[in-house]
């Protein structure tokens, strides 16, 4: 979908539809006023008689209002205006974008982000608002295409503004593309979306920006490093690994880069220690974390940041045949640290931590892992929040604010040393899980102990990397977090 600006008035544009916004007690943004104004009152009759949905992300689709050269116009409501925050106003320009994605319509204007609130800018509602109806307007259809009597989604999106605005839109455009990526990955099945396909769609972004090289690391490179930790997850599977090593130089060569390091389990059956059936079924969700981080990537290129960036994928599938790695082996990670396997489920760990190892040869000033690695994330957070361990409060509050600006949202885990001990291992430095008590955490300690040396924080999107139910699907976060992180550390005035 095509994003662009337009600075004329909404009443003589000539669209499909206009989208404006109402909260609950039917107080009109300065567009809506215009348009009432226009029609003869008829908006305010409308909410007068209940005629106009005023909650939180309800929409109300009002065909031929007189005095304007729209066709349709879609009121979306935002809810009590005292209650109006940055997710709330998201949710609604969200359902606004699903009610028009839905629709036949082909192009919109919209004006639902002149509603001010809690002291935002006009630029950041313009922002999160194009981000918003793009998100939206995401349709999977690549393995099902729309029938020929099929809505479709969006073409364009048209917002009023000028020049001033014009960042603005950039960002949401670069950001929307980094979701969208991120989701389309998540949402591809295992049997397309293997370690190999991850690596050509690699190809694909490098050779479409500037500024962008790329290594792919095979299994006979990674045996020379040392990575048997990674390896012997992939040993079950019939899908070689690779290590993806994406680079992005927008700043001198001698400033350290951001280090962004995704777990790609292309599929997870758990291996020998295998998965129930209702569990397994998404499993081909568990390389979230690659694609969000490729998602960032892909925004920070799209954006040509001033920063230097390291974007490293450990692309594997965990299977179980006869040459898998086994509950009670030991493995030597790339770092010389040996690890004891009490569960071939608790996989993700293992690929990362020779990925976090393998990153420091780039003398990162940063490493950020991203990783859908725990079940016990989604038990302790839901699907509403990122579980965020750092052993460093500056970057921990950074991204934390990131996610806050962007309406990507993490929450900060404990990372204490007290939690160390469940990963003594009487056969090795460590074992691979520490029991069900604080799974979470001990699985970012495990983590840890990897990067001692650096300042790191661990992203669990077990939770928020996709939905399931009636939404069932990718979300792509937290791609939206790091792009803002990104941007936020590149120098560059956010939005």
């Amino acid at each position: 979908m095509k994003l662009k600006l337009l600075n004329d008035s909404p009443l003589h544009i000539e669209s499909e539809c206009l989208v404006i916004g109402v909260t609950g007690e039917g107080q009109l943004s300065t567009t809506a006023q215009d348009l009432d104004e226009a029609s003869g009152g008829e908006i305010s009759r409308m909410l007068e008689t209940g005629d106009i949905e005023t909650g939180l992300g309800k929409t109300t689709l009002i065909h031929g209002l007189k005095g304007l050269s729209a066709r349709r116009v879609l009121v979306t409501g935002l809810g009590k205006q005292e209650k109006l925050d940055r997710p709330r106003f998201d949710r609604a320009c969200l359902a606004a974008g699903k009610k028009l994605r839905n629709h036949a319509v082909r192009s919109c204007h919209i004006s639902i982000h002149d509603v001010e609130f809690c002291g935002t800018t006009p630029q950041w509602r313009l922002r999160q608002a194009a981000l918003g109806i793009h998100r939206g307007n995401y349709l999977y259809t690549i393995t099902k295409p729309l029938k020929d009597d099929s809505p479709v989604p969006l073409e364009s999106a048209i917002f009023p503004g000028d020049d001033t605005f014009r960042s603005s839109l950039a960002q949401a455009e670069s950001f929307a593309l980094g979701f969208e990526k991120a989701r389309e990955l998540g949402d591809l099945p295992p049997n397309i979306c293997n370690p190999a396909y991850l690596a050509q769609d690699a190809v694909s972004i490098a050779s479409h920006h500037e500024n962008v090289e790329l290594e792919i690391l095979e299994e006979e490179d990674m045996a020379e490093l040392g990575m048997d930790a990674l390896l012997g997850v992939s040993r079950g599977s019939a899908n070689r690994s690779k290590l993806i090593v994406l680079r992005y130089s927008g700043a001198s060569e001698d400033e350290q880069p951001i280090a962004l390091v995704g777990k790609g389990i292309t599929f997870d059956s758990g291996g020998l220690s295998i998965k129930s059936g209702e569990n397994m079924m998404q499993m081909k969700y568990d390389m979230g974390g690659a694609a969000s981080v490729m998602g960032a990537f892909l925004s920070c290129a799209k954006l040509q940041l001033p920063i230097n960036v390291v974007c490293i994928v450990a692309a594997v599938e965990n299977m179980p045949d006869g040459n898998a790695y086994r509950p009670g082996d030991v493995l030597t990670s790339m770092s010389g640290k040996t690890i004891e396997v009490l569960n071939t489920d608790a996989e993700g760990r293992l690929i990362l931590c020779d990925a976090l190892t393998y990153c420091e040869k780039f003398n990162p000033r940063v490493v950020i892992d991203v990783a859908t690695l725990t079940g016990a994330c989604v038990v302790a957070l839901g699907h509403h929040a990122t579980g965020l361990m750092s052993n460093s409060d500056e970057l921990a509050d950074d991204l934390l604010a990131a996610g806050d600006a962007i309406v990507d949202r993490a929450w900060r885990l404990p990372l204490w040393e007290d939690y160390q001990s469940q990963l003594d291992s009487p056969f090795a430095d460590m074992k691979n899980v520490g029991g069900m008590a604080g799974g979470v955490l001990t699985a970012g300690c495990f983590l840890s102990r990897f990067m001692e040396d650096r300042i790191w924080a661990h992203l669990d999107n077990a939770g928020s990397a996709w939905k399931w139910g009636d939404d069932i699907g990718a979300t792509g976060r937290p791609a939206g977090l790091l792009a803002q992180y990104l941007l936020n550390q590149s120098g560059i005035v956010a939005s």
